[in-house]
């Protein structure tokens, strides 16, 4: 079987999505498939030195003794200026439909969804090749925009988006949706149930696991006492996080001498949540760099409980993977998150972690303190969240769901 796969990154980029990325790669080689792969020279979390060897060519490499084909094509370095960084999508997506349309013998095309126009091109691709599109939807644009707050329902980019998302799901012949939110969000929109998998993102649960705090190297590192009750948050810090509602619960705990919140992340509000803490005199907040991927057991295994965020209004279109990671290090969650779906079903029925509604501090300091009071149901949580990953959410039953998928366009 013939797999033509168009990324707008790929190893060895870092991306929060990557491990998903190689592992299905791997997964679709073991079952016997080939794949083609064009992607854009790598920029995403990489330096200018490792960036060098890939520029300014169409680079063709070989890996798993031929079943993988990777053709890199030139393209700036990705950069902060959104502007810019929006021309740089749609250039790669122009140059994706270029060589996609040349791919005519492929079995099927393989498409994530960044950027939002990456399903609309390869829409147009086979519309001109006849080949069949599997679409994996981790993100609903332009839902996700109005949950952040950058664009208005009914607004002119909203519209735009809308429109792009119906031509998408019209013409992909499958759409991989990580949680049944999403399944539910674009069937509302018309797209028919038969049409739609759903198959959560996993975590490697060999490689995420939990890590004893007395011989966690990042205690030393980061000079934090093993003495305390720690919060963690590792990730992005944005407005779809909604990180803010972790300082206005430290502020309400700041009496609380045993907790303390360890802030792990990179993002645009960054400057303003340090600035905010340190105007209300938050001492029980510490800001760190995000850690790289070989350090997340370390990471969430400082933790005592971990925190799953988003803006009210956000959750309907988002399901953060972060959480599987904090279950697999054996670390309960606290959520403060849209109420009523797939992530609080999950967190309360499997006894995982407690949930609060996105925003509410009050409640989500409610829920630090049962923990905080209860060590022993921290760690009876904590054990409930490990063993949960390893009966539901490993990478070889999520990745066995996807060549399941492209199979049914294996061709006879």
């Amino acid at each position: 079987m013939r797999l033509l796969f168009l990324p707008t990154y790929f190893t060895p980029e870092r991306t929060a999505s990557s491990h998903l990325t190689n592992d299905r790669c791997e997964a679709f080689v073991e079952a016997g498939m080939r794949m083609r792969i064009y992607t854009p020279c790598p920029t995403r979390g990489i330096s200018r030195e490792e960036r060098k060897p890939y520029k300014n060519r169409l680079k063709e490499e070989s890996l798993k003794e031929g079943r993988i084909y990777i053709y890199r094509f030139s393209l700036w370095r990705e950069g902060k200026n959104p502007g810019l960084r929006a021309l740089r999508y749609v250039v790669a997506c122009m140059k994706h439909f270029y060589h996609g349309c040349r791919e005519r013998e492929a079995d099927v095309l393989f498409v994530d969804s960044t950027p939002p126009i990456q399903g609309a091109m390869a829409a147009l691709v086979k519309k001109v090749t006849g080949v069949p599109v599997v679409y994996n939807l981790q993100d609903i644009f332009p839902d996700s925009l109005v949950g952040t707050g950058l664009a208005r329902k009914g607004g002119l980019l909203w519209k735009i988006g809308r429109r792009i998302e119906d031509f998408t799901y019209r013409n992909a012949d499958k759409i991989i949706v990580i949680s049944e939110d999403f399944k539910r969000n674009i069937m509302a929109k018309g797209v028919p149930e038969e049409k739609i998998e759903v198959i959560y993102n996993w975590v490697d649960e060999t490689a995420v696991v939990p890590v004893e705090k007395a011989v966690n190297p990042l205690f030393e590192e980061l000079g934090v006492s093993r003495e305390l009750f720690h919060v963690v948050y590792a990730g992005n810090l944005g407005l779809a996080q909604n990180v803010q509602v972790l300082l206005d619960c430290a502020g309400l705990l700041k009496e609380e001498k045993g907790i303390e919140f360890l802030v792990f992340g990179t993002g645009g509000l960054k400057e303003e949540y340090e600035a905010y803490a340190k105007e209300k005199g938050l001492d029980n907040v510490r800001f760190f760099p995000l850690q790289p991927q070989e350090k997340v057991s370390e990471v969430y295994s400082m933790a005592d409980v971990a925190l799953v965020s988003c803006k009210k209004g956000l959750g309907g279109s988002a399901m953060p993977s972060k959480t599987w990671n904090i279950l697999s290090a054996g670390t309960p969650v606290v959520c403060s998150f849209d109420g009523g779906g797939d992530l609080q079903r999950i967190v309360e029925g499997n006894h995982v972690g407690l949930f609060s509604e996105a925003g509410d501090e009050r409640a989500l300091a409610d829920n630090v303190m049962r923990f905080f009071r209860d060590r022993g149901m921290c760690r009876e949580y904590g054990r409930n969240g490990r063993k949960y990953i390893e009966t539901n959410l490993t990478k070889e039953a999520g990745t066995a769901q996807y060549v399941r998928v492209l199979r049914q366009f294996e061709k006879k």
